[in-house]
């Protein structure tokens, strides 16, 4: 007895290519999802010395605005999450919303933009330091500026800390600060 193959019809036909279609589509999303991180991990780690870090008053009391800036030849990679700390505090600004360390690309010549919240201007409680520290990395020193330098002379007031991850620009910093405090 001899088999036939089985009757093709044009549905069976067009079935099959849709499948074939999402199966090259799903297989090349999927590669193209995971080239990404790949791709950053493939980028080394700043280098400190190749960064400009600033921080400058941010108007409203108890706000700062932060970037970094690579001067490096290539592309690099920071923290996502800028480590500020406060002189003679333990402990760091925390993340608003709160988010886990990752790799954030700065092209060369790319800057990056963070704002601080050092303490809400209503507290009473805390404490009153003479210096910030801020580093794009975890794994950097960071730069240090005075009380003055980020518009609070009489010192820096501090009660919990707030910090933005990393944005293209400064106005989305503060958007997402502002959004955060609501």
């Amino acid at each position: 007895m001899r088999l036939r193959p089985p009757p093709t019809s044009a549905f069976a036909v067009l079935a099959a290519a849709a499948t074939a279609v999402l199966l090259v589509a799903s297989s090349a999303s999927a590669s193209v999802g995971t080239a990404h991180p790949a791709g950053l991990s493939r980028l080394a780690t700043c280098q400190e010395k190749a960064l400009g870090v600033k921080a400058a008053p941010g108007g409203p009391e108890n706000m700062v605005h932060i970037s970094v800036t690579n001067h490096g030849g290539s592309s690099c990679v920071v923290d996502r999450i800028p480590t500020i700390t406060f002189a003679g505090l333990d402990g760091s600004a925390q993340t608003v919303p709160p988010a886990e360390s990752g790799p954030y690309t700065l092209a060369r010549g790319g800057r990056a933009y963070a704002a601080l919240r050092t303490a809400d201007p209503a507290s009473t409680e805390g404490h009153f330091v003479g210096a910030l520290s801020v580093s794009a990395d975890p794994s950097h020193y960071g730069v240090s500026f005075g009380a003055a330098a980020v518009g609070m002379p009489q010192g820096i007031h501090v009660w919990e800390p707030i910090t933005t991850l990393w944005h293209g620009s400064a106005a989305a910093a503060s958007s997402a600060l502002a959004d955060a405090l609501g």
